[in-house]
């Protein structure tokens, strides 16, 4: 018992000096709270100030500024032009989210990378010049800037994130560098103005094709944009993923034609295509992503082929229209709430025996069997 006691102790002890290795100390001076990194410069971690045009210091009690930490400036709503130091080598995640006054920054050529949600929701924020020093523009950095009319991508950066530039209302074009070899899920999404992506022909990792942005490593559809006119379209064949997001809120499309080529539908590819009547989806085709087809509200019947093995979360849910579905024997997963709120009449036909009857009944949704007529025939 004693050693056990002991080890408890030493346990807990562990645990302590590791809570505050992970939390260092903070310091303030004036307006700023700051903390001090290993190499023994400083980084900002909060701003408590109200004024509305703001140089960050350089230096912070002797200390110089290296880093702007995560949502250190998050929420200054009366801030509208900030300037950032050449001293500044960081900034993270969330650092000037929700400044929704924000019209004007300037980041020095010292960063390298523009962090998650950076910038999200700033937005009066028309235009903003990423440095050539910038390398990576991290998942959601501009999202939900509205206000954004123009943005220049330097042949410096490698990597846009995940919905870098989701819901940029105002945003028309956007050129993107040879330089970029990672392109994240749908960086342009529900931007509603957005007509025209543009990458050189001679690009080695992107192309577009009638204004469609595809990559070619992976073969991945990867933004329809949104303020397209047209209300049909065919992928072209070849293409084996349609990516995440990439026909969100497409309100124009009213039939999609998927290739054979296709083996996945990811996480939101049609998610809030209103008006989408008719999509089919091909043999080829094993997965089915969360929110595939989510308030697509006006599509009545889907047939799955016997290729899809897993249909994921919410994939038709409030596709109110949606009567008819039918899903094959090879389907052994199904997400929780996969076709909530569809019409009350939505009926889906299932094998006998099948994880999709099963499914069905477990989950209250009205089912058949493709057979259950054969009774009429005799």
């Amino acid at each position: 018992m004693k050693k056990l006691l002991v080890l408890l102790s030493l346990t807990l002890l562990a645990l302590s000096l590791f809570a505050l290795a992970e939390e260092p100390e903070t310091f303030t001076s004036g307006d700023f709270g700051y903390a001090l990194l290993p190499d023994g410069t400083a980084e900002i971690t909060k701003y408590s100030g109200n004024a509305e045009s703001l140089d960050i210091p350089s230096a912070l009690d002797g200390y110089t500024v290296t880093s702007i930490g995560n949502y250190a400036f998050s929420n200054c709503y009366d801030l509208t032009t900030i300037t950032i130091p050449d001293s500044v080598i960081s900034i993270g995640e969330g650092a000037f989210s929700h400044c929704g006054s924000l019209t004007a920054i300037t980041i020095p050529d010292s960063i390298t990378s523009i962090g998650e949600d950076a910038f999200s929701h700033c937005g009066s924020l028309t235009a903003i010049t990423i440095p050539d020093s910038i390398t990576s523009i991290g998942e959601d950095a501009f999202s939900y800037c509205e206000g954004l009319t123009a943005v220049t991508i330097p042949d410096s950066v490698t990597s846009i994130g995940d919905w870098a530039f989701v819901i940029c209302d105002s945003l028309t074009a956007v050129t993107i560098p040879d330089s970029v070899t990672s392109i994240g899920a749908n960086p342009f999404a529900l931007c509603s103005k957005l007509k025209s992506i543009y990458v050189s022909p001679d690009h080695p990792y992107l192309a577009t094709i009638d204004g469609v942005l595809f990559s070619k490593p992976d073969r991945r559809l990867v933004c329809y944009p949104f303020a397209f006119d047209a209300s049909e379209y065919a992928i072209p064949q070849g293409i084996e993923i349609i990516g995440d997001g990439a026909f969100s809120a497409c309100t124009g499309l009213t039939a999609v034609t998927i290739p054979d080529s296709v083996t996945s539908i990811g996480e939101g590819a049609f998610t809030n295509c209103r008006s989408l009547t008719a999509v089919v989806i091909p043999d080829s085709v094993t997965s089915i992503g969360d929110r595939a087809f989510s308030y697509c509200d006006s599509l009545t019947a889907v047939t799955i082929p016997d290729s899809v093995t897993s249909i994921g979360e919410r994939a038709f849910a409030y596709c109110e229209s949606l009567t008819a579905v039918t899903i094959p024997d090879s389907v052994t997963s199904i997400g929780r709430n996969a076709f909530s709120n569809c019409a009350e009449s939505l009926t889906i036909t299932v094998g006998r025996d099948s994880y999709a009857a099963q499914y069905c009944r477990e989950n209250g949704l009205q089912y058949a069997y493709p057979d259950a007529l054969d009774w009429l025939k005799g």
